[in-house]
């Protein structure tokens, strides 16, 4: 792992750090380390400078920790373990108007650093010496593939959902796409920063090996997922379909959880299931209890029911009744929140649900649920008319992404749907919070830090 320790200062605007000492260690057999002093006066020069970035997972592999504490996987009722939550994580459960005061927003900061990197590989890789042709597109297009990640995450996280008829006008996020440490960081409109997101994954694809060496790097199948995954959010149906057909067209395999209740999980590295890897940014998780709404959707024979959560009176600190998670502690790792098999079975399922192929959509779900029970206790699902397929494959969807904080983006989309909208409401210590269906609270305020510094970013109603 090649990892970068000083980063302090990536957009002035952003990080609002010194701009000093910018360094950056390259692997043994280049030259030892590269320094990046002042904006435009970068030294990165051979194209193995370039791939040593894309290398650095310290920097570019962890995603987003906020919206994990937002969605109703959730439900801290027990004061013992409330007493324990404050700062940001308790603003962001509660939904609060405001989460950093006066600090740096952790997740903003993390994945816009990510876009400055790939954004100076983008930049530098066509004039970097000592590298072939064929080497230099495939780098470019895995820092293409990667900022439309990053932004991604950003969109979903800081901006209203992606819908057709006000997209062009709704506030989307900064749309940086050069290594400048002066752009004015007017915020895109959501449509113009879907547009880019499925620019960069169209342009990186045929440069893209199919599968990668290591599910850190991108590759054509991790390109089609992030598609499947932006084309979902739009509701476009047809070609989020498409799309995960593609991905799954490159990697299928499927972990049978049944062989794994006394060994420990595959690590990361080798997960037969994981086409690209991004970690859930570290915190409390086994503090947190899960809520009542999520665990009702589990039999006690559900391997991951089993395997994932735990008893929160001998696994939770401080000690609670209930169940929290233990996925992370299973392998020694993070959670993966980048795209994988599961997930993409799950939106061709959701999408031919929603295009009408009833019982292809069963089917998929089904292949998918056989491998997270054992033989003697596996059950297909059945539904017994439309509406219930669609209601069938959401539930089957929770239950698998659990604990990644997909489940808050999935509430973003679905509570613009009647079928689907609910009003969810959190008592903390006493007092009553409510989050209705479409309320501007499910929109993350941008921090108070950067809008000082830059007049020209609209906050977030909230």
């Amino acid at each position: 792992m090649v990892k970068m320790p000083g980063w302090s200062s990536l957009y002035r605007w952003i990080f609002f750090a010194s701009l000093a000492g910018i360094t950056v260690l390259i692997s043994a057999e280049c030259r030892k380390f590269v320094e990046i002093d002042q904006p435009d006066k970068g030294t990165l020069v051979n194209t193995a400078d370039y791939e040593s970035l894309l290398n650095n997972t310290f920097d570019i592999n962890y995603s987003y920790y906020l919206p994990w504490l937002s969605a109703d996987d959730l439900d801290i009722s027990d004061t013992s373990v409330q007493q324990q939550v404050w700062g940001t994580d308790r603003e962001v459960y509660i939904w609060a108007a405001d989460f950093m005061g006066d600090q740096n927003d952790p997740d903003w900061d993390r994945l816009y650093k990510q876009v400055y990197i790939f954004n100076e590989i983008i930049a530098g890789i066509p004039e970097s010496r000592n590298g072939s042709p064929q080497q230099k597109r495939q780098i470019l297009a895995e820092a293409k593939m990667n900022r439309a990640y990053s932004y991604l995450d950003l969109v979903c996280m800081y901006a209203r959902w992606y819908n057709p008829s006000t997209a062009a006008g709704d506030p989307g996020v900064p749309l940086l796409l050069m290594p400048s440490f002066t752009e004015k960081l007017f915020r895109a409109s959501v449509q113009a920063v879907y547009g880019q997101i499925i620019n960069d994954l169209k342009a990186a694809l045929p440069d893209l090996p199919a599968l990668p060496l290591q599910v850190t790097r991108a590759s054509a199948a991790a390109a089609y997922a992030t598609l499947a995954r932006t084309y979902l959010n739009m509701g476009n149906y047809r070609d989020a379909l498409a799309s995960a057909d593609s991905a799954l067209a490159r990697k299928s395999s499927l972990l049978n959880l049944s062989l794994y209740r006394s060994d420990p999980l595959p690590l990361a590295t080798i997960h037969p299931e994981i086409i690209f890897y991004k970690q859930l940014s570290p915190g409390p998780l086994s503090f947190y209890p899960l809520s009542e709404g999520l665990q009702h959707l589990f039999s006690p024979e559900d391997l991951r029911w089993q395997l994932f959560t735990a008893d929160g009176l001998t696994h939770g600190r401080p000690a609670f009744s209930g169940r929290c998670l233990v996925r992370s502690q299973l392998s020694g790792e993070g959670i993966s929140v980048g795209p994988d098999v599961p997930e993409m079975m799950l939106i061709k399922a959701e999408c031919l649900a929603r295009l009408g192929a009833f019982t292809e959509a069963m089917t998929t779900v089904n292949t998918l649920r056989r491998q997270r029970f054992s033989r003697d206790h596996y059950l297909p699902l059945a539904a017994n008319n439309s509406t219930e397929v669609l209601q069938l494959v959401l539930q089957e969807r929770r239950r698998e992404l659990f604990g990644r904080g997909t489940r808050w983006f999935d509430q973003k989309r679905l509570n613009r749907e009647p079928a689907f909208s609910k009003t969810t409401i959190r008592i903390f210590l006493g007092v009553s919070y409510m989050l209705e269906p479409n309320s501007n609270r499910y929109v993350f305020p941008i921090a108070k830090k950067y809008l000082a510094m830059n007049p020209e970013i609209v906050q977030n109603p909230r």
